[in-house]
């Protein structure tokens, strides 16, 4: 049995597959996910699971590089902005217009996972990184200098 982290083996599964640039789409249980979409489905209920009880799950075990929301975030729903700001610190914020988060980025994305969320614009995309200590940390290597502030 796995001792720790996401028991989910679907959402475990597709953690493993992702890579440097990649998008991740965490999205409550409203978001149209594409038809053709790599779906986790993990809502059960209404906020079951919750939006950030999910992402938090997620930032575990994931490098995040970048974080996209709608651009209606920060002024319609603060307090979630907020919580992403604490949570992801070391990550590059933008927004996109809502309706391209429920269009060109959801068709973007690697993976979209469904929370059960009830939460105004609760659809947040991850980029993956890199560990830039453990990457470039070897004997002899050049650190880029867009990695040089991460070390």
């Amino acid at each position: 049995m796995k001792r720790s982290g996401i028991l989910n083996a679907e959402l475990s599964g597709a953690l493993a597959t992702l890579g440097h640039t990649d998008l991740l789409l965490v999205v409550d249980a409203g978001f149209p996910i594409p038809r053709d979409a790599h779906r986790i489905d993990l809502a059960v209920a209404e906020n079951l699971p919750d939006l950030r009880t999910v992402l938090g799950l997620i930032a575990d075990e994931l490098v995040v590089e970048g974080v996209v929301r709608a651009e209606d975030v920060p002024s319609h729903n603060p307090r979630l902005d907020a919580w992403l700001q604490e949570r992801f610190p070391d990550a590059e914020f933008t927004t996109r217009p809502h309706a391209e988060v429920l269009g060109e980025l959801a068709r973007e994305a690697k993976v979209v996972v469904r929370t059960g969320a009830f939460e105004p614009w609760g659809n947040i995309g991850l980029f993956c990184g890199v560990d830039a200590p453990r990457w470039f940390g070897g004997e002899g290597v050049i650190v880029p200098e867009s990695y040089a502030s991460k070390l």
